[in-house]
């Protein structure tokens, strides 16, 4: 017995305009943001720093973001004479979850359109133990360095993998600040290929990198580093060195394979969608 197939084509979908004071950021900002602060440097200076003036400008800008009150286009089709309002946007990163989604969106576009190769990728996540992660967010120009030794750690491993010391993999990394509950977590995630391309262009797949000499080598980029800077003492690196839990720890899970070109926007606008800003962000692919 067949299945009968309908004839109708399927309705377009139905664009629903947002409502940014219904959601829950939007109500918390404006009841209670200048309650925290007018009690910020008694409170939380200690624990999470000073108060960046910046942030007064941001959050009203957000306020501001899709009400009609703050400003809007009209927009009219000459055919049918129907009106609308499009009312304008903030595009800020970081904080519109509205804006953010939509920026990162289309850069993963770009990206997948014109940047990265259609071969397999995964997604690495490079996260530091607590007791460093204080340094990364109090001298936040250390946070290029994390992306950039979370790169050569991927470089280094693929390139001897592949027998081939001038072979480089497809790179692009973030830094992220936050973790899942907005707690202070400085960590990298980058979208690699899963393999290189020597000095004369050929691609070289690697189905597999040992994570554990990737946690290794990217620790002692990590301590060198700090100690460059005279952050971290030699002492207090054999400290940490000596716990059986090193804090470190490189993850490689999400796997997207050649032809899957959803799966991979997907993926890219995910990690840029948490990232702390483009300017992170280094391309290295053929």
């Amino acid at each position: 017995m067949g299945l009968a197939v309908s004839s109708q084509p399927l309705a377009p979908a139905l664009y629903r305009t947002r409502n940014p004071r219904a959601t829950a950021l939007y109500q918390l900002l404006e009841s209670y943001y200048e309650d925290v602060k007018s009690v910020w440097d008694e409170r939380f200076e200690k624990k999470y720093g000073f108060w960046r003036g910046f942030v007064d400008q941001v959050v009203a800008r957000y306020l501001d973001c899709g009400t009609v009150e703050s400003g809007f286009a009209r927009l009219r089709c000459d055919a049918c004479g129907a009106e609308k309002l499009l009312t304008l946007s903030c595009k800020q990163r970081g904080i519109c979850p509205s804006c953010d989604a939509k920026r990162a969106a289309a850069f993963a576009a770009l990206l997948k359109d014109e940047l990265l190769e259609n071969v397999g990728h995964c997604l690495w996540t490079f996260t530091i133990p607590k007791m460093l992660r204080t340094y990364f967010m109090y001298q936040r120009e250390l946070l290029g360095d994390l992306v950039r030794l979370s790169y050569e750690t991927i470089h280094e491993l693929m390139s001897e993998a592949a027998g081939a010391s001038k072979a480089r993999p497809g790179v692009v990394a973030v830094p992220q600040t936050f973790g899942s509950v907005l707690n202070v977590h400085p960590h990298a995630h980058c979208l690699a290929s899963r393999g290189v391309w020597d000095e004369n262009g050929q691609w070289l797949p690697l189905p597999y990198i040992d994570t554990n000499a990737a946690e290794e080598l990217f620790a002692h980029k990590i301590f060198r580093l700090l100690k460059s800077k005279d952050l971290l003492s030699d002492q207090r690196i054999d400290l940490l060195r000596s716990f059986r839990n090193s804090g470190f720890s490189v993850d490689t899970s999400p796997t997207v394979w050649p032809q899957d070109t959803h799966g991979l926007e997907t993926c890219l606008a995910e990690a840029l969608a948490k990232a702390e800003g483009f300017a992170g962000i280094c391309f290295d692919a053929q």
